[in-house]
């Protein structure tokens, strides 16, 4: 089974710096359908204006993962950690027993555009870390960003695999998932067809009890998919 969550039925927040769209119930934003799926609990997308960003704030026990599509955001945390993330770069922080850091856009004349996402950890209290590492994307190949099992480029404290996708128009890509495995996948960029269900940039697909994704772009098109495992 395939259910689309569309890119305008999001969730909205906008303010003079942010503009903020919410795959499920975040802040202010409450929708009792949309909470999470799994242990995948925030799926934003955000634009951030030249100059602005998220203050200092703390988390505790959460997996917090940002993916910039466009521009550059900077990052400072009180480990002492204080990076610039771009494209082609995939950041994970481990808010774990506490952490607090902040989040600008890295340019004064720019906007930044990302997803930020959170995942909810199996291990409560764990030592707080920073891991940001690079890659690069071949069309047509699943590239595993992140996994619990230290397969991918960063390390996620849940069951989770996360692949990032780019598929050329005309192209066709299949995977098999898993056993007892469920997924969501966020389509960043493109238009492309998914099991036959067309899907637009910022539209989302939670696939439960499906045994394999069938992906077809329309377009030039780039995607995120978690495989929640063992569900």
């Amino acid at each position: 089974m395939i259910t689309v969550r569309t890119a305008q039925e999001r969730g909205h927040t906008r303010l003079d710096w942010l503009d903020s769209y919410h795959t499920f119930s975040f802040d202010q934003y409450y929708d009792p359908k949309n909470v999470s799926f799994g242990p995948l609990r925030v799926i934003n997308e955000d634009t951030i204006a030249a100059g602005g960003g998220f203050g200092s704030h703390p988390h505790k026990d959460m997996e917090i993962i940002t993916y910039v599509i466009e521009g550059a955001l900077k990052h400072q945390d009180s480990l002492g950690t204080g990076s610039v993330i771009r494209p082609g770069e995939i950041q994970k922080m481990s808010a774990g027993s506490g952490i607090v850091h902040s989040e600008y856009n890295a340019s004064k004349e720019k906007p930044v555009h990302l997803l930020q996402i959170w995942i909810i950890p199996d291990k409560q209290n764990i030592q707080p870390r920073y891991e940001q590492k690079s890659f690069k994307l071949t069309p047509g190949q699943f590239t595993l960003l992140g996994s619990p099992n230290g397969d991918g480029l960063i390390s996620i404290e849940q069951n989770v695999n996360l692949y990032a996708l780019s598929v050329e128009p005309g192209m066709s890509v299949s995977r098999i998932l898993p056993v007892k495995t469920i997924a969501w996948l966020q389509i960043v960029k493109g238009i492309c067809t998914v099991n036959g269900n067309e899907l637009k940039a910022g539209d989302g697909a939670a696939l439960s009890d499906e045994s394999n994704i069938e992906i077809s772009a329309k377009q030039n098109t780039e995607l995120l998919l978690f495989e929640i495992l063992n569900s």
